[in-house]
């Protein structure tokens, strides 16, 4: 390709206050701060998050062991509404599809 023909690259931000509002969509050095700071707390709430759904997956399968253990099912249904409900009641109509992956996760394969 000759120099007219050849793509063209975006030009790399050359100060540090424009690469952060690149990264954070903000177009002022104080709304990125604030983006930033929010950010970090999200990504510790995310990773607390992960972690209980983590216990609740172990404490699941001590659950499913024992019942199946006791000649009963790995999952209980009755139980399953209760858990969508209180999802649905506490967080409105996506709450439920947020449980549902939750339940999802936590049937594992005992």
């Amino acid at each position: 390709m000759n120099a007219v023909t050849a793509p063209t690259t975006p030009a790399t931000p050359t100060t540090p206050a424009a690469r952060a509002a690149e990264w954070t969509g903000a177009r002022t050095e104080e709304a990125s701060r604030v983006v930033s700071g929010a950010r970090e707390r999200i990504d510790a709430l995310d990773d607390r998050i992960i972690g209980l759904i983590q216990e609740r997956m172990a404490v699941s399968a001590v659950i499913q062991e024992a019942r199946i253990a006791s000649g009963g099912r790995r999952v209980n249904l009755a139980r399953e509404t209760e858990v969508l409900s209180h999802y649905r009641d506490a967080l409105g109509r996506r709450g439920t599809s947020l449980a549902m992956t939750v339940l999802e996760l936590c049937r594992g394969t005992v």
